[in-house]
């Protein structure tokens, strides 16, 4: 098999031995197991789902699209207030942030650029476009 693809394997096991991959899937597994906080999730999505439903109607209830709209924002701060939502979501954050920089490396690396020069996105960013290795 071809070296390169061998050694994005061995990337691809070291980032599942990473930290930020450990924590994230613990947090997820506990957000998962939070029947709260699932039932919350559920309820959002069923809210979601009726203002959907409501919003491709020909002739649309101004005042039921509102409550809904509401009742959605209600029960995503709810959510969002939930201790093990937050951690999920800080813990997926910081992997987010691993798995963007590794695909940074890459990308600029196949055009050419120092992979040892590379920079996380927004680290010393100067403000200038053309000196800069990435933000996406």
């Amino acid at each position: 098999m071809d070296t390169i693809i061998n050694m994005a394997r061995d990337l691809g096991h070291a980032l599942q031995g990473d930290e930020r991959f450990i924590r994230a899937q613990m947090a997820q597994a506990a957000a998962d197991e939070d029947a709260g906080l699932q039932e919350l999730i559920g309820e959002f999505n069923l809210k979601r789902i009726a203002l959907n439903n409501e919003n491709v109607k020909e002739e649309k209830d101004g005042g039921k699209i509102t409550a809904l709209d509401g009742e959605i924002r209600e029960i995503y701060a709810r959510i969002m207030e939930n201790p093990r939502m937050n951690a999920y979501q800080e813990s997926k954050e910081a992997l987010d942030n691993l798995v963007r920089y590794i695909a940074t490396i890459v990308t600029m690396s196949a055009q050419g650029q120092n992979p040892d020069e590379i920079e996380p996105a927004g680290s010393g960013c100067s403000g200038s476009c053309s000196t800069c290795g990435g933000c996406q």
